[in-house]
């Protein structure tokens, strides 16, 4: 079981629970015009309590498996954002891909450079992994100095790599080495 981590003194980074779903509602619904152009379109049902509690079952089956890691970043009762690590790979492969948003009344606090570098310590330190992978829409200038902040390095560009907003997108690929240890060690 992972931890929670203070990322400030109100704001603690941990994972998630089916808690959360009115939090994620509330979160997503007043920062859906911030968000909307970097995510995929969604339906009337993400933005209810049973959307994301159906979403939150699906992710802590998939955290008790090793599969992924669902944090929240929690200001109190309050969520103000989210950090996952998907498609966890054992073997000699040990990557994982990760993926953050924020709300809107959160922007411009480091909260999510402060996350994700929260979140590589324990990718490599508790869950054993070497490599982190991460992609942006070509155009999201902050995501990328948030990666480009916490020690990933763009490695290509997909082209029409994710459909978002309506429409595939062309992304930039970027990934972090954690170390060079032999898998699992």
């Amino acid at each position: 079981m992972i931890s929670p981590r203070s990322l400030t003194l109100d704001v603690q980074l941990r994972i998630a629970s089916l808690d959360d779903a009115e939090g994620l509602v509330d979160a997503y619904t007043r920062s859906w015009d911030h968000l909307k152009p970097w995510e995929p379109d969604r339906q009337d049902s993400w933005f209810t309590v049973a959307g994301q509690r159906e979403k939150l079952t699906s992710q802590l089956e998939r955290y008790k498996d090793s599969r992924t890691v669902p944090w929240v970043l929690a200001e109190g009762d309050r969520i103000v954002g989210a950090i996952t690590l998907n498609d966890l790979v054992p073997g000699p492969f040990r990557s994982a891909a990760l993926g953050y948003w924020l709300a809107v009344d959160a922007v411009g606090r480091g909260l999510i450079t402060r996350g994700v570098e929260i979140a590589m310590e324990i990718a490599d330190t508790e869950l054993k992994l070497h490599r982190v992978e991460a992609s942006t829409l070509t155009n999201n200038v902050a995501s990328q100095r948030v990666l480009q902040r916490t020690g990933f390095t763009q490695i290509g560009m997909a082209p029409t790599y994710l459909h978002i907003a309506g429409a595939w997108q062309d992304c930039n690929l970027y990934q972090r080495i954690l170390n060079n240890r032999e898998p699992g060690a």
